[in-house]
This record gives C-alpha cells, structure tokens and sequence, in this order.
C-alpha cells in the first residue's frame, strides 16, 4: 500500500505542479520577455519559483493519491479481502500515516529551508532585472517609456549592437522639453552606469517661454539613461525570507530588521509547521473516509465526496484561526487547532469503520443488483 501511495503522490504532484507553473510561467514569459530579457533569465526565474508552488500543491497531492489509491484498494475488493483476514481500520491506516509523514518531511525542507531562500534569491534578482536599463532598451521598432517623461525608440539594431535612426524624447522638465534624434548610436557602460552615444543627429528644445525651437546638430553625444532608472535599496529583509530558527528563538530581532509585529511572526513560523501537519491530516482523511459504508456496484463516491468536504472544512478553520493569530501573537497554539480537527475526525471515522453495525445504522442499505440488497 505504502509503495502505491508513492507512486500515485509523485503522479499527482507531477501533474498539479506543472498545471499551476505553467500558469505562472507564461505570465513571467510575457513580462520577461517584453522587457527584452534573455531566455536564460526567463528559466532562472521560473526554477526560483518551483518551491512554492511544489509547497502549494504536496497536500493537494498527498490526499489525491490517498483517495485514489483507496478506491481502488475498494473497487477490486483488495480492502475487502484484508478486513476479512482480522485487518483492523487501526491496522490499515499505518501505511497511510507514514506516507502522510514521509509527504510532512517533504513539506517541511520546503517550508522551512527551500522556499524562504527561494523567495529572498527572486527578490534579488527582480531588483537586479528591473535596473537592467540596457535590455530595456534594446527593443527594435517599438516606441519605449523606459521611465516617466521619457520615449525612446530604435528602428534597427545591427548584429554588431550599432543602433539605426534613433529617437529619443525627454518630457521631464514640462517647460523645456528635449527631444534628440541621431542616425547611429550605441550602448556603451562607463563607471558602472550606462552611456547611450549617438552619433550625426540633431536636438530640439522647445522652450514654452515665447514658444521657441531651438535646434543643434551635433556630430557625436553622451546621454546618461542610467539615470532613468530610480536605485531602490533591495529589501531583503522580510518575514517570508527568514529562516524558521530566527523566527522562533530571536523574534525580537526579526521584528526590528523586518519592522513585522510578533504576530505576524509567530504567524509565518508555526504556520510552516502546520503546513507539513496539514500533508499527514489530509492522506489520513482521504483514506479513513473511504472505509465507512459496504460494497457497491456504484462505487465510493459518496465517500470521496464526504472526504473532500471534510477536508474543505479544516481548512476553514484553519482561515478563521489566522485572523486571531495575526491580532494576538499569545494565540499562536490556535494555529494548530486544524491539525488536532483533523485528527479527531480520523479517530472517529475510524471508530466508526470498526464498528461495522454502527456504520448499517448510519448509513442506508443499497441495493447491490436489481434483485438483491445490501
């Protein structure tokens, strides 16, 4: 049972994971790409946000494949066949339990190792993108606005980087507009920023005072399109990209780096913990539904949709915690109230299912043919 949990878990994560990046990744490409970044970066970035997403789907997964392995452990008579030999639901539910401890441990390196340092290495290389103004620039036949004010555009850019016909407009000083022209140009970097030389062209400046053009041609000039882009310091200092140990023994000095309240970081601590919890409860659940009720020619669907709908439950509760939690850093042991739910409803789905006379009370008989009954 436990080998075929794993094998199910690693299709459904497989098939939930790529749904849910490539959803992410074609908006990337489109943002990516537009800005005139290499596809190299394209890839960097989508493998940074591989952990979330992986971190998003595990529970998804894990109850997936419990569910599914379940029925049809039930539908070939198997679950049949092992209740009859003296198994009890206590018994068949080990397997489960650590296949549902095994997906936690997945769950928890993710949660409390790969996503954070994933999160903090995106950020960084966001900033570092962003002020990429050279990429930004090299857009051939489209009008750019790099920034505020500013209108840039190239009708053909050699295979040796020489720019063709270039127009660049600066509107910044609403009073006296300049709007520069050239024949060539190129993209040269000086002293850590980014020089745009453009060579045999004319400038325009439009004064509004009196309404006048004034007009220079110029046989070669500099212009600084470093300073299009505004410097912001990285911040990299966020709960989210914290390691769960500083968050749990030096709070105090997460607050003051990241300027969060203890709760939210008492939130985002014990919330990675209960997030590899929620991967045990949900294979637990799966599986202990579907032991209630007899055989059917129908199937279990009305357990899998009960095991579902539990599950939906908890996870309800698991929201309606967070708020108390975010306002009382004290309430923090509410955060695992879903998890012991969760176990509490496994517990009594399993009473329930080794007590085969309370489970014919419960449910009601049906018909296994059109002659007979169950």
């Amino acid at each position: 049972m436990l080998s075929q949990f794993m094998v199910l878990f690693g299709f459904f994560a497989l098939v939930l994971v790529s749904i849910f990046w490539i959803n992410k990744a074609v908006r990337m490409f489109d943002r990516l790409i537009g800005d005139g970044q290499p596809a190299w970066v394209f890839l960097e970035f989508t493998a940074l946000t591989l952990p979330g997403v992986i971190g998003v789907v595990l529970p998804i997964a894990a109850f997936a494949a419990a569910v599914y392995v379940t029925n049809r452990l039930s539908t070939e008579s198997e679950l049949t066949v092992m209740q009859a030999t003296g198994f009890s639901p206590w018994r068949l539910i080990r397997p489960v339990a650590i296949f549902g401890i095994l997906i936690a441990l997945m769950m928890s390196l993710l949660s409390h190792f790969l996503i954070p340092k994933s999160l903090s290495q995106l950020r960084l290389r966001q900033a570092e993108v962003s002020q990429n103004i050279t990429a930004k620039l090299l857009t051939e036949g489209e009008f750019l606005h790099p920034a505020p004010g500013i209108t840039f555009y190239i009708r053909d850019i050699t295979p040796e980087g020489e720019l063709k016909d270039v127009f660049l407009s600066d509107r910044r000083d609403r009073d006296n507009p300049v709007t520069y022209t050239s024949t060539r140009a190129y993209l040269v970097q000086d002293g850590g920023g980014t020089k745009l030389v453009m060579v045999d062209g004319l400038a325009q400046n439009l004064r509004q005072e009196g309404s006048r053009l004034f007009t220079t041609h110029f046989d070669d000039f500099s212009y600084d399109v470093s300073s299009l882009i505004t410097r912001n310091p990285t911040n990299l200092n966020k709960v989210d990209f914290t390691l769960t140990d500083d968050l749990l023994l030096r709070p105090d000095m997460v607050a003051e780096r990241t300027g969060a309240t203890k709760a939210e970081i008492m939130y985002e601590a014990h919330g990675r913990f209960t997030q590899a919890l929620t991967c045990v409860v949900a294979a637990l659940i799966g599986f202990a539904t579907l032991l209630l009720g007899t055989y059917s020619r129908f199937g279990v669907w009305w357990q899998i949709v009960a095991a579902f709908t539990l599950l939906v439950g908890v996870k309800l509760v698991e929201g309606g915690v967070s708020g108390a939690v975010l306002s009382n850093a004290s309430a923090w042991p509410l955060m695992y109230l879903p998890i012991v739910l969760g176990a509490g409803i496994t517990v009594a789905l399993l009473y329930i299912a080794g007590h085969p006379g309370l489970v014919r009370r419960l449910l009601p008989r049906r018909p296994l043919s059109d002659g007979g009954a169950a």
